[in-house]
């Protein structure tokens, strides 16, 4: 293989490489109380939401 195809080659793999390692450090991202408290509280509704979805396809 010439030296330019080694050199993209090279290049390539650093890249995916870089990438995976700013996906595993952005992971850990801190989230504020309120935030949270708004996940929370949305998922609640959305499971109540889904509960009475199925409550309506029973009958």
């Amino acid at each position: 293989m010439p030296m330019i195809g080694w050199l993209f080659l090279l290049l390539s793999l650093a890249l995916v490489v870089g990438g995976l390692l700013m996906l595993k450090d952005s992971a850990n991202m801190p989230i504020s109380r309120e935030k949270m408290a708004r996940i929370k509280k949305r998922k609640a509704e959305v499971e109540a939401e889904e509960e009475q979805e199925k409550e309506k396809e029973k009958w």
